[in-house]
């Protein structure tokens, strides 16, 4: 299994027992940071919730350009079916983007909608 993809995690792909339950193992990481972003805590209508009406916050990225804006995170190292799991667990939630981290890494990120 070789990690060909950088993820940048700044949320709840960071806790190990989310990563185990998503992709069957803890993955190994690094912190860097996200320029030009912040995050903001949106309240959504999570469909995965066995609840209709269930409400939950979330935090999501957005792009403000503002070089002095900055998140902290977590970048994790994950194959092309790790980054494709991570895609169903976070869709339709959130959008992934390829983003350029403070470090000079490229990596994906997800964003909200």
């Amino acid at each position: 299994m070789g990690a060909d993809h950088l993820l940048f995690t700044y949320g709840s792909l960071q806790d190990p027992q989310v990563q185990l339950d998503v992709v069957g193992r803890r993955l190994t990481g690094s912190d860097d940071v996200l320029g030009g972003f912040t995050v903001d805590y949106v309240e959504i209508v999570d469909p995965r919730a066995e609840a209709a009406s269930a409400r939950t916050v979330q935090p999501a990225l957005r792009e403000t350009g503002q070089h002095l804006d900055n998140v902290t995170g977590t970048v994790l190292a994950v194959d092309a079916d790790e980054l494709d799991a991570c895609d169903e667990y976070q869709a339709p939630l959130y959008r992934r983007v390829r983003v350029t981290l403070r470090s000079g890494r490229h990596a994906w990120a997800y964003v909200a909608h």
